[in-house]
């Protein structure tokens, strides 16, 4: 269930939230959307697949961990990457539409809202390190100032995000793939359903779609998303240090992201 309403500067003055990141807060899943505007970073840590929902339409994901409720990345100090995806960081605020009146015509305009029942919320008056949402004698705080750069990601992502796919698949870019991810000699996953970037694709793309693919911002991506999928090894790395954690076994040095 939510509560979600518009943020209000008097009626949420003492407003706090839990920051940090654990599976309390819903941070604990195998995949999650990526928005276009944080591929750049994103793809330095996971590997970057695409799926497809119901409709057909594709969206990108972030491959976070191989079984149900599994994320890799998440210890008990937190969430151990360089970039944490927009959708987990902004907490329980979202942008949502509001009818308003300007010079006598009616308009939708974005305002931000707060999910008042969210466990972020919940958890703030025995969390240390709550973060104000508001300044003492008013004003958006630093912590706010951050959600707003978020949620700037997410809004223009949803724009952003048709036109990147209309891309790709113009330049027949997309292709299916299966991860057959072996652990060993007994421990194999199979991740099914995902799409990506072709490298074949890219290398056969003539110079008349090279450059309307660039022009539109769109062909950096289309190489950083192919390229992600060697994060996979990173992904097999993080696994078996879990599974020898879990069988007690001596443990070596964690991995530190370059």
């Amino acid at each position: 269930m939510t509560n979600t309403v518009l943020l209000d500067t008097i009626a949420h003055a003492d407003l706090r939230v839990a920051i940090g990141y654990s599976a309390l807060f819903g941070d604990a899943v195998n995949e999650c959307v990526l928005f276009p505007g944080e591929i750049d970073e994103a793809q330095r840590d996971y590997p970057i697949l695409f799926r497809r929902d119901d409709a057909g339409t594709f969206y990108a994901v972030a491959l976070l961990g191989l079984d149900r409720d599994e994320n890799l990345f998440l210890d008990i100090t937190g969430w151990q990457a360089r970039h944490i995806p927009v959708i987990h960081q902004r907490g329980p605020f979202l942008i949502g539409l509001v009818d308003r009146t300007v010079d006598g015509q009616a308009r939708r305009e974005p305002m931000l809202h707060v999910d008042l029942d969210h466990p972020r919320i919940a958890a703030a008056p025995q969390s240390p390190n709550a973060q104000a949402v508001f300044l003492p004698h008013g004003g958006s705080s630093p912590y706010l100032d951050h959600i707003v750069r978020v949620l700037q990601v997410i809004h223009d992502g949803h724009q952003q995000h048709d036109a990147m796919f209309a891309a790709f698949e113009q330049a027949d870019l997309i292709e299916p793939v299966t991860l057959e991810i072996a652990l060993d000699a007994h421990t194999r996953y199979d991740v099914p359903g995902c799409f990506t970037i072709g490298t074949d694709r890219l290398a056969r793309l003539d110079a008349t779609a090279l450059h309307a693919l660039n022009q539109s911002g769109y062909l950096r991506h289309a190489f950083q998303i192919a390229s992600s999928l060697g994060n996979v090894a990173r992904l097999i790395e993080l696994k078996n240090r879990k599974r020898r954690a879990e069988l007690g076994e001596p443990q070596t040095a964690a991995p530190v992201p370059a």
